[in-house]
């Protein structure tokens, strides 16, 4: 073997050594926030008003899916309403005059022939008595005359139910119907609403499954939404998490960007997990890890990619024994 291949073997190892990752350093992803929007039913998407990768700001229109059905639902209820409406005010207004006079000539016509047949009756009566018609004819004498004076005592209620107005328990009855369609009416808006679906907050759109023409089921993800300023997400093996505190300070570095950046450590995670596939190094590949997540300082507006890995340094406390 040459002089030249011998340098060049040694400059090899140099490199991957130097290549390696330092156990000191935490390794993760940049992330941020994500928000996602459901479909509010299984309806076909009739417009899409953004593309994957735009900026929107919050209340900005993505897309609608088809609502002709909750319009129509909408229209009957609104209907609903307005009859309700209308049998409250006739309520609270009370009974017209015509309705009076008329329970009022009922009633004087009732009471006449209730009249008519006590005399029919007492003079069926006279006859039995002298025995010149049947016991039968007097009956139905008396049949008629109880029958005449009935209804003459239902047209005085019916008179007097007309004259004492509409009862409080009606009222609050109509008063409870027309707060149960207004209820159902504010629902249905509030689904409307949904069908044009809008930017929660503001972020990049990250990823629209569907596209023009598809119906998307019912509580499927619609827009995914990446929103806020980026973070690193990075995993504390267990043998550091003691030392690794919220405010710690720590140097994040970004594959394929030259800078580094001034991080703080904004949480720790409470419940271990077992280390993800990317952050895996050395002994650390089969021990549980704690998730973290490092804010970074000073990010300008064009932010490296989300999902870019990390490393990053940490200023952690060190541990002291509280026994001997």
């Amino acid at each position: 073997m040459n002089r030249h291949a011998c340098i060049g073997i040694a400059c090899t190892i140099v490199l991957a050594a130097c290549d390696r990752t330092s156990p000191d350093r935490l390794l993760g992803t940049l992330e941020r926030d994500r928000v996602t929007v459901t479909a509010e039913a299984a309806e076909a998407i009739l417009r899409i008003d953004v593309a994957e990768g735009d900026e929107v700001e919050a209340g900005a229109a993505i897309l609608s899916l088809d609502a002709r059905r909750v319009d129509a639902e909408l229209v009957g209820a609104r209907a609903e309403r307005q009859r309700a409406e209308s049998a409250l005010a006739e309520l609270r207004r009370g009974t017209r005059p015509e309705p009076i006079a008329a329970a009022r000539a009922t009633l004087a016509g009732a009471e006449a022939s209730a009249a008519n047949a006590r005399r029919e009756r007492e003079r069926i009566a006279e006859i039995r008595a002298r025995g010149l018609v049947a016991q039968a004819e007097l009956d139905r004498a008396q049949a008629i005359a109880r029958s005449s004076g009935a209804q003459a005592d239902a047209a005085r209620a019916q008179l007097a139910e007309l004259l004492n107005g509409t009862r409080i328990e009606d009222i609050e009855q109509a008063e409870a119907t027309l707060a149960t369609v207004a209820a159902s009416i504010e629902r249905l808006e509030l689904t409307r609403a949904r069908y044009d679906v809008r930017a929660p907050r503001a972020g990049r759109v990250d990823a629209l499954p569907y596209r023009l023409g598809d119906q998307p089921p019912a509580g499927a993800v619609v827009v995914s939404l990446l929103g806020g300023a980026p973070y690193a997400r990075i995993y504390v093996p267990a043998s550091r998490r003691a030392a690794l505190t919220p405010g710690a300070r720590c140097e994040v570095r970004v594959q394929g960007i030259s800078t580094s950046f001034a991080a703080s450590v904004r949480s720790v995670r409470a419940d271990p997990a077992f280390t993800p596939y990317y952050a895996l190094t050395g002994d650390d590949a089969s021990r549980l890890a704690y998730r973290a997540e490092l804010v970074l300082d000073d990010v300008a507006g064009d932010a490296p990619a989300t999902g870019l890995p990390v490393e990053a340094e940490c200023a952690t406390t060190p541990r002291t024994d509280a026994t001997r």
